[in-house]
C-alpha cells in the first residue's frame, strides 16, 4: 500500500477520545482507493488492510463508505477527528469530510451506537464479581470506558448531528471504569439510561442517509484513480479484427 493510495488517515482510539494512559497504544485508521481497473478482474484486491506494528486499520473507498452509512463507530471516526490528529488529508479527503453528514440516519446511529455499547456490556457481565486478575480487571475498566464513550457520543450524534470525537470529562471516563471493575453490574445503569434518553431525545437526522453525494464521490474516486493502460492496444486488436 503507497501513501499516494491513502485518501484519508488518522489517530483514532483512546489517544484521540483523550482517555489514553501511559503505554497505551496509538491506534490509526484510514480510507485507501484501490487502482480502478483491478476492480474489474476475476480477483478483486482486499478491502482492508490490518496490522499491529503499527496498529493501524485501512478500508478501500467503497467499504468504508458501506461501513459508514451502515453507522458503524469506529468507521465514522475518521470523518470527524480533529484537525490536528490528521496524519493524511487529501482533497478527495477534504471532499469526503465536506459530506460527512450524508453518511448520517437516525435509525442507523441509534441501533449501531446503542448496539456497540451493548456488545461491551455483555463483555462485562461475563466477567463474574470482580475477584479476578490485574490484567482483566485493566481489559474490563477499558470496556467500561468505551460503554460509556459510545452512548454518550451517538446521543449527541442522534440530537445534533455531530460526532465530538474527544470527551470533555476524561476523568469522570476513568473513574466510571474503576468502578465497573470493581462491580461489572454498575455498568447496566448507565446502559439503561441512554437507551431511555436515546427513546426520549428529538433527532436532527434524517430516516436514512443521503446516498446520492457519496456515490457521486466514490465515482471521482474511481475517476482520479482509472489508468488507461492496455486500453488503446485493446481498442487497435479489436478495429483489426475481421
Amino acid at each position: 500500500m503507497t501513501t499516494r493510495h491513502v485518501l484519508l488517515s488518522g489517530i483514532v482510539g483512546s489517544t484521540a477520545y483523550g482517555l489514553a494512559h501511559a503505554g497505551s497504544d496509538v491506534d490509526r485508521l484510514g480510507m485507501f482507493a484501490a487502482p480502478t481497473e483491478a476492480l474489474h478482474g476475476l480477483h478483486p484486491p482486499r478491502e482492508s488492510h490490518v496490522t499491529t506494528a503499527p496498529d493501524r486499520t485501512l478500508h478501500e473507498a467503497a467499504k468504508w463508505c458501506r461501513l459508514a452509512l451502515g453507522g458503524n463507530p469506529t468507521a465514522m471516526e475518521l470523518a470527524w477527528l480533529p484537525d490536528d490528529l490528521y496524519e493524511v488529508r487529501t482533497p478527495l479527503g477534504e471532499e469526503l469530510i465536506g459530506i460527512r453528514a450524508s453518511f448520517l440516519s437516525a435509525p442507523r446511529v441509534r441501533d449501531a451506537y446503542l448496539g456497540y455499547a451493548t456488545q461491551q456490556f455483555r463483555r462485562l457481565e461475563t466477567r463474574g464479581d470482580g475477584s479476578f486478575s490485574a490484567d482483566t480487571r485493566k481489559r474490563t475498566a477499558k470496556h467500561a470506558r468505551h460503554l460509556k464513550r459510545l452512548c454518550r457520543q451517538g446521543l449527541e450524534l442522534y440530537a445534533t448531528g455531530r460526532l465530538e470525537i474527544r470527551v470533555e470529562n476524561p476523568e469522570e471516563y476513568h473513574a466510571f471504569g474503576e468502578r465497573v471493575a470493581a462491580d461489572p453490574a454498575a455498568a447496566l445503569p448507565v446502559l439503561r439510561h441512554y437507551e431511555k434518553a436515546f427513546d426520549e431525545a428529538r433527532t436532527v437526522l434524517p430516516d436514512r442517509p443521503d446516498e446520492a453525494p457519496v456515490e457521486a464521490w466514490l465515482r471521482r474516486v474511481r475517476a482520479h484513480f482509472y489508468t488507461a493502460a492496455a486500453t488503446s492496444c485493446s481498442c487497435s486488436q479489436a478495429s483489426s479484427m475481421p
